[in-house]
């Protein structure tokens, strides 16, 4: 079995975290591994939020296994979180899984460019909380007949499609970055956009996007 041995304990428990909110959201969720060097790429699907959550994690050292100088794999979220060890910092890589299909498609690795108009940490987080309680509010006055599950969807889609100040953002992406963690005071959070995708990147992790109507511009398949 493949073991990846982590750059520290905080890396190991910063992996942990984001696989534990992935299991908050959808208990067999998986994620697709990709490392190269010194660098590890953790991708997963909230499916409450419709993004790409991702995070880099650190290794000790550049990632070989035999003949083999890169990683990539889908794995289960949960059986890769059993095999991680916080304190000697290594996690074991699982056996492959089939699927899920979002695995196929993910943004690509470069092309992109800087997106203006993004608002600062206190704006963005002001932004996720006046949605939540808009959504709330809206959906306790809907009569015990009219709370159906394709009302609620309608009222969420409607509020969370809405676009972050001037930038193509939906506000869905922010509400995503603040439930996962990487939303935080102090860690500056930039815009890019390359083809049909958009990320929103902190140094704790990104949020990726496809624009709507956009089609299949730009998506890599690998």
């Amino acid at each position: 079995m493949t073991v990846l041995h982590l750059a520290d304990e905080g890396e190991a428990a910063d992996l942990a975290a984001f696989l534990s909110r992935l299991l908050h959201y959808d208990r067999g969720a998986a994620v697709r591994l990709q490392a190269a060097g010194t660098a590890l790429a953790v991708f997963g699907r909230p499916p409450s939020f419709e993004v790409l959550a991702i995070r880099a994690v650190r290794l000790a050292k550049p990632y070989e296994n035999g003949l083999d100088a890169t990683l990539d794999v889908t794995v289960s979220a949960g059986e890769l979180l059993e095999t991680l060890d916080e304190r000697a910092a290594t996690a074991a890589v699982p056996a492959a899984v089939t699927g899920p299909s979002w695995a196929g498609v993910l943004p690509p690795r470069g092309g992109w460019s800087p997106e203006a108009g993004l608002p600062g940490f206190d704006a963005l987080r002001a932004m996720v909380s006046a949605a939540v309680a808009e959504f709330r509010s809206r959906t306790q006055e809907l009569t015990p007949e009219g709370r159906t599950r394709a009302e609620l969807d309608r009222i969420g889609r409607e509020i969370w499609s809405r676009t972050v100040a001037a930038t193509p953002l939906p506000v869905r992406v922010v509400h995503a970055a603040q439930s996962f963690g990487f939303l935080r005071p102090g860690g500056e959070s930039e815009l890019f956009a390359s083809g049909a995708w958009l990320r929103l990147r902190t140094p704790y992790g990104s949020i990726a996007v496809r624009r709507a109507g956009l089609g299949s511009l730009a998506v890599s398949v690998r």
